[in-house]
């Protein structure tokens, strides 16, 4: 019993999985091709391109091939082939449902696709199946109305394919470059190639859950309205879907915010009781430092290290009070209590909490400089401050913004805690495991603010007597910004 539980825990060990997957890949690079070529035609295909994180995808695939020195040709007519048939099946629905398509779901409740595709395609003709490629918001789109518009089939598959020609160069060859090159430029770790297959991996897993669940936790989403006839079908569910249901804009229930929430629930205190347990470097820790340390060893006149040393001071307790400060002068001053109060208790939510969880895990530095003698590692108090001060910012103007435009405030705000997460490891003061700690405690704090304002303004909010000086503010933040660059280096 005890050799098959050994023999389970190896095989469930992130290292072996990943080695495992390699080796797989390694051993039947066939496998990688279909990938790739399935990849591009989901990418291509009406309605499932705007789920499916394709560029994302195919740039890892292509740099996975280039590293396995997988044929080029055979990769680029993969590709190819997978975007021909991918928009040779939208352009047959389009023909095929023509009549019924905008009464249908998801165009039922985004008819604006539709026109937007139907105009794209009246303004450039048969160059919109080439242009379109390359356009993402109208890519899965265009071949769709083309067959609605009725586009002569052979037409359609002569630009088709030979716009697929250029299109898979464009989007496979730079990952596949990189892929061949990297090991040349530098010398990786050992365990980096797992580390770096692994981030991948996550990474893709997380932008297509991040583009799936924000369509369907959103109020314009099927899972949003399932949940939405369950909860008024009692006494008990309305109530509860009255007093959290947000004021603005049109009493939309806070569910992603609820999801996120019961994520976060789990995985802090979970990763609190795994460092806990074990408070040496996990494997993840060790490879991400050496990389870390291979790539500052590249950058001259230690190029990444000073642009670290910035990113740590901008996002230190200091460097947010500064961006932050303006924004909740503003909002006390114009009677916006409800959101000072909210951010106020976040900021000191933070602090306390990671206080709190630093004094108790007393995990150490991997690097102790002398201005963080006696911090501790576990959580980062930066990774939690940035995704908390990041992540809200972005809810709060996003709830105000139309559905499209949403999902580039969100991700404007995780490429900067990212870029903060990362300087702290490549200043070697924090672990890759200390910095999704205090994502992961910034996501808590992020979830409890947004569940919590709905509830404590019941109704609207009036409107402002004049818009929120956005220029003055920005200019303020900044220049406090600068002062605490100026007298406060450290």
């Amino acid at each position: 019993m005890s050799d098959t539980l050994a023999s389970l825990l190896h095989w469930l060990n992130p290292s072996v999985m990943i080695d495992t997957l390699m080796t797989t890949l390694s051993d039947h690079p066939a496998a990688l091709v279909a990938v790739i070529g399935l990849v591009s035609l989901l990418e291509s295909l009406a309605i499932i391109g705007l789920l499916v994180p394709g560029v994302v995808i195919l740039t890892a695939g292509a740099s996975l091939a280039g590293h396995l020195e997988l044929s080029l040709p055979i990769l680029l007519a993969a590709g190819a082939l997978g975007a021909i048939i991918g928009d040779g099946v939208s352009f047959w629905l389009g023909i095929r449902y023509r009549d019924q398509l905008p009464g249908r779901w998801p165009f039922s409740r985004h008819p604006e696709w539709i026109e937007h595709g139907q105009q794209f395609f009246h303004r450039h003709g048969s160059w919109s199946i080439a242009f379109g490629r390359f356009v993402g918001p109208v890519r899965p789109i265009i071949p769709l109305v083309a067959g609605m518009l009725d586009m002569p089939p052979a037409r359609f598959f002569l630009v088709n394919g030979l716009s697929a020609l250029a299109w898979a160069p464009a989007y496979l060859l730079p990952g596949y470059l990189l892929g061949q090159t990297w090991q040349s430029l530098f010398t990786l770790p050992e365990g980096a190639d797992g580390l770096l297959v692994g981030l991948a991996s996550g990474l893709i897993a997380c932008a297509f859950a991040f583009s799936f669940l924000r369509r369907q936790l959103g109020r314009e989403g099927r899972l949003y309205h399932w949940l939405a006839r369950r909860m008024r079908r009692s006494p008990s569910g309305r109530r509860l879907w009255w007093q959290l249901r947000h004021p603005d804009p049109e009493g939309e229930f806070p569910l992603a915010s609820m999801a996120l929430l019961i994520f976060a629930v789990i995985s802090v205190p979970a990763m609190s009781l795994a460092v806990l347990a074990h408070p040496e470097p996990w494997w993840i820790d060790r490879v991400a430092a050496s990389l870390a340390a291979s790539l500052t060893s590249l950058m001259p006149q230690d190029w990444l290290r000073e642009a670290s040393l910035g990113l740590s001071r901008l996002a230190d307790g200091t460097g947010l009070a500064a961006l932050v400060a303006p924004w909740l002068v503003w909002l006390l001053l114009k009677g916006r209590h409800a959101v000072w109060l909210h951010l106020t208790a976040a900021w000191l939510g933070i602090a306390s909490a990671n206080t709190v969880l630093k004094y108790l895990i007393q995990r150490p530095r991997p690097d102790t400089p002398a201005f963080l003698e006696g911090s501790m590692s576990f959580p980062s108090a930066h990774a939690a401050g940035s995704v908390a001060v990041f992540g809200l910012a972005a809810a709060f103007i996003a709830e105000r913004q139309p559905s499209s435009r949403r999902r580039w405030i969100y991700w404007a705000a995780i490429a900067a805690c990212t870029l903060v997460g990362l300087s702290r490891i490549t200043l070697g003061v924090h672990y890759l495991s200390d910095v999704l700690g205090g994502a992961c405690l910034g996501l808590l704090v992020c979830a409890l603010v947004r569940i919590s304002y709905p509830a404590f303004v019941r109704q609207p909010s009036r409107p402002l007597d004049s818009p929120a000086p956005l220029l003055w503010l920005s200019m303020a933040s900044l220049l406090l910004l600068a002062a605490r660059f100026a007298w406060l280096p450290l």
